[in-house]
């Protein structure tokens, strides 16, 4: 059960969780008991990369007062939720905690310098902040819990702030130190978005990784069902911040829900589904706040249905063109051209090519300037910024030939700069202006899941 920002946000929202868990455990008493994993309170990982980015401008004094109100804060709820007689540990505990990393950022702001090592350290106070809390609210309320610190768990490469998981280790650390706690009949509760590398120096997945980091604990302990308790009912139709009223998804399947998290539907990270569906285990997607709401479901089958299964938008995209003759008839160029992308370690996510041209977009800006710089040595190259990606998904698209026409024409007013379909046929994919995301789609919303 992996419970997000918005979801342990405060006091009222813990005692929710707290429920929730506690309904999970009664209404299945012959299981073991689950295993949450939580995110940092809401807002506080974007408040520690704050208090990170001012270190490493030599702004000491800012740096760590963002960090004395985020220990206040975390103080108040934990006082709120833990009896006086047994809380003094646990503020003892956070007190020590921020003390230490407060030292830390210290040093980094008289350094004028934050290194990815460093800036891992410091945003994964807020998931070990979270955890810890939850753990003593259960224990508080007679839910029987212990606090797992993921770092001890999650066994990650040193790539800091994007660092991937080694599944072999971090299956052989989940059953020696979680699923013991699950035989003795304890709620094992930890941290997500956060590991360590073999040599104990803490890591972080990157942005959504608590998604992540359930899934991988799901799958080495081969459970039944991975929950993702959020702040929505459920998979939508399309982003609800863009069209007003979008439909639930009650059920889709690993390979649609994959498509609409890696294009942007913000309820589900994309590697969420990775070792899910590498293990056959359903995931579903769930409201705290409305824990009776039936939310989705994702299968490795999904459902049969007419039509398509939802919408997702990926923005802040940048389409790069790479144009040479040297292309024509030539072999070795696309090796060489995509060589670029990967020694600068950045993903491409749709590619069209032509005789003398391809075109690829990117939704990560950080190292363009010097992937141009090293495709400007053998082809010319042209970046538009500000686009956007629309994505039409649905297992449908494959056997009912007249969904692509449908989609097209539902945007012939809009100018598309590229249009894809992924060999799969599970998929539909339209860049175009940012400015044009809301007009696309509304229009592709009115025409497939209207009336």
């Amino acid at each position: 059960m992996k419970f997000g920002g918005t979801s342990v946000a405060d006091a009222e929202a813990m005692n929710r969780v707290t429920a929730i868990v506690r309904r999970q455990i009664e209404t299945n008493p012959n299981d073991a008991p689950p295993v949450v994993v939580v995110s940092a309170m809401s807002k506080v990982t974007d408040r520690l990369i704050e208090s990170g980015r001012l270190a490493g401008q030599g702004d000491g004094e800012e740096a760590v007062q963002l960090l004395q109100d985020l220990l206040d804060r975390h103080m108040t709820v934990a006082s709120a939720l833990v009896p006086v007689d047994s809380s003094s540990a646990l503020l003892a505990t956070l007190r020590a905690e921020f003390a230490h990393l407060t030292s830390t950022v210290r040093a980094l702001a008289a350094a004028g310098e934050v290194p990815p090592r460093s800036h891992d350290e410091i945003v994964a106070m807020g998931e070990l902040a979270s955890s810890r809390i939850v753990a003593e609210a259960f224990a508080a309320r007679q839910i029987p819990a212990v606090w797992v610190d993921s770092r001890e768990v999650l066994v990650t490469d040193s790539e800091h702030t994007a660092a991937i998981p080694d599944m072999a280790a971090t299956c052989e650390r989940t059953r020696q130190l979680v699923a013991p706690k699950r035989a003795a009949g304890k709620v094992a509760v930890m941290g997500g978005f956060i590991g360590a590398t073999p040599a104990g120096v803490t890591t972080t997945l990157g942005r959504g990784g608590s998604d992540y980091s359930a899934a991988i604990f799901g799958a080495c302990l081969d459970v039944e069902e991975i929950q993702i308790w959020t702040d929505v009912d459920g998979m939508l139709s399309a982003d609800p911040r863009i069209v007003s009223q979008p439909r639930l998804v009650p059920q889709l399947s690993f390979l649609e829900a994959s498509e609409l998290a890696y294009f942007g539907a913000k309820v589900l990270h994309p590697s969420t589904i990775l070792p899910a569906v590498a293990n056959n285990i359903p995931v579903r997607i769930l409201n705290s706040r409305r824990p009776d709401a039936a939310g989705t479901m994702i299968t490795a089958e999904g459902r049969e249905h007419d039509g398509l299964t939802a919408l997702a938008c990926k923005r802040g995209v940048s389409v790069v063109d790479i144009t040479s003759t040297r292309m024509l008839m030539a072999h070795g160029f696309l090796r060489r051209l995509f060589e670029v992308f990967e020694r600068f370690k950045t993903p491409v996510d749709v590619v069209t090519t032509s005789e003398v041209s391809v075109s690829v977009t990117v939704d990560n800006p950080r190292r363009l300037d010097d992937i141009a710089h090293n495709l400007r040595t053998f082809a010319e190259v042209n970046i538009e910024p500000d686009m956007a990606i629309v994505c039409v998904v649905g297992e449908n698209l494959r056997g009912d030939t007249a969904l692509f026409g449908r989609a097209v024409s539902s945007l012939r007013q809009i100018p598309l700069r590229l249009v894809s379909q992924a060999a799969s046929r599970r998929n539909i994919t339209f860049v175009l202006r940012d400015a044009d995301v809301e007009a696309a789609m509304n229009r592709l919303h009115e025409e497939f899941f209207a009336g």
